[in-house]
């Protein structure tokens, strides 16, 4: 006799406590290793001798595998749907450990000195982790849309996902800021990969342990039968799918692209000492936890559109400002003087609104996703999140590329002083880090112009036959 299926809604108390909990914790270890991938990979591959262009290739072509591995993980998990644990959770605690092993790989620096073979040992390493953060972070984002079929419970397993990834984040950026004693040496990043890879297998395992009783008898995915075309054919009818993967697109390469550059921008553009740079970050993250929350009370009582146009309207305006900002003095102190200290204050308040706008970028189209999967009367979960991952790994890939390219056809040069780099790469990265993410963004908010989202906000969908 089959499980009788439980939606999450219908918890309370300790249980429900136990959902939230657990659900946060599992972006907390997959967010702190992407946000340090995100931040300062790139910068470490330049740092390690590889020339900006191959850096960017390095960063893309790890990045690239993780979108192709994405559909088959979601194929597989949707077809471990009898396992007693549940479709997903295996597959999150088995990779745990590994995942946390190949993380902190990714941060040592090959004793070999000829650029070429570190290119290929960084993307061998890269290819081993990102299989490991696919086979955790896809099952895990798939059962959003299983455990509920509630839109405001979906909305608040999103934003405890997000609250997660964003704390992990600000963790990783103190973790950084104090392990990592030099940008330009690529020794000094080892240590904190060693930290998050122990951080990101226990809290892995501890997500899995907190939704293990849940999962075993939340709504698990109909078996799919078909070719590849057929479910291509099924993505492409699935308009309300489309949109969703239209916006994800545009913000996170506008966020990715910001995250990737901005170790570039504020040593070598505005000045700012590098010590301060890594933890001037922070005024973003903690900023994002915020809107996160502020976005989500907005959601529940406006709709999620309205949120995101809110969100990131405030966004693009922190990106416009950026072109504004003017770089410190560097023979002053931070604030020796009063011009220094102003520009510092500016910098800061424009990194706290686009950071509380870009807080949108995390949760709006992650909550907007189990309703195109509910478009389809399989609902298969695991297909769609891998699709909508794939993706925007494959842009993400191509943006992160582009802009290593974008870097060494301006002419910056790793071995120069901040003061000696010429204005073509000046100017080069600053429209990565302000106008090209507002383009990204306001093409975002135009995909999502006829979402019908009519008080979906609300209510509890209607069960499908």
């Amino acid at each position: 006799m089959a499980a009788e299926l439980l939606d999450a809604a219908d918890l309370r108390g300790a249980a429900r406590q136990r959902l939230l909990w657990a659900y946060g914790l599992g972006d907390v270890g997959t967010g702190m290793g992407a946000a340090l991938i995100g931040f300062y990979l790139l910068r470490f591959y330049v740092a390690a001798g590889l020339p900006p262009w191959l850096a960017g290739l390095a960063y893309g072509v790890g990045r690239l595998w993780d979108a192709v591995n994405d559909p088959i993980v979601g194929w597989l998990s949707d077809k471990t749907a009898h396992h007693p644990w549940g479709p997903r959770v295996p597959w999150i605690v088995w990779s745990a450990v590994p995942l946390g092993a190949a993380m902190a790989a990714m941060w040592w620096l090959p004793p070999w000195s000829d650029p070429w073979l570190r290119f290929g040992i960084f993307v061998a390493i890269s290819v081993v982790a990102n299989s490991l953060y696919t086979c955790v972070n896809l099952p895990y984002t798939a059962l959003a849309a299983e455990l509920s079929e509630e839109v405001r419970l979906r909305t608040r397993l999103n934003t405890a996902r997000f609250s997660g990834s964003i704390l992990a984040t600000i963790t990783a950026a103190l973790l950084a800021g104090v392990l990592v004693k030099n940008l330009g040496d690529p020794r000094t990043y080892l240590p904190v990969g060693l930290v998050s890879g122990l951080i990101i297998a226990v809290t892995a395992l501890l997500c899995g342990w907190g939704l293990l009783p849940l999962a075993r008898s939340c709504r698990r995915p109909d078996s799919s039968h078909g070719t590849t075309r057929r479910l291509l054919q099924r993505v492409r009818r699935n308009g309300r799918f489309l949109m969703v993967l239209g916006l994800y697109l545009l913000l996170w390469c506008a966020l990715q692209l910001m995250q990737a550059v901005s170790l570039f921008f504020l040593p070598v553009v505005l000045q700012v000492p590098e010590g301060l740079s890594k933890l001037i970050l922070l005024p973003f993250l903690l900023s994002s936890l915020a809107g996160l929350w502020l976005w989500t009370t907005v959601a529940h009582r406006a709709g999620r559109i309205t949120a995101l146009r809110w969100g990131g309207g405030l966004w693009a305006t922190g990106c416009l400002l950026v072109m504004l900002l003017q770089p410190l003095d560097p023979s002053l102190g931070v604030v020796g003087s009063g011009a220094n200290a102003l520009k510092l204050g500016a910098l800061v308040a424009t990194i706290v609104l686009a950071g509380a706008g870009a807080s949108t970028a995390y949760l709006i189209p992650w909550s907007l996703l189990p309703d195109a999967i509910d478009a389809d009367p399989e609902k298969p979960a695991g297909q769609y999140s891998a699709w909508m991952v794939l993706a925007q790994k494959v842009c993400i890939s191509a943006v992160i590329a582009l802009l290593g390219v974008v870097l060494s056809a301006s002419g910056y040069n790793e071995a120069l002083a901040a003061s000696a780099q010429p204005a073509s790469a000046l100017q080069a990265i600053r429209l990565c880090m302000g106008v090209i993410p507002a383009v990204l963004i306001v093409l975002g908010l135009v995909v999502m112009r006829r979402w019908p989202e009519k008080g979906l906000h609300l209510h509890r969908l209607p069960q499908q036959p």
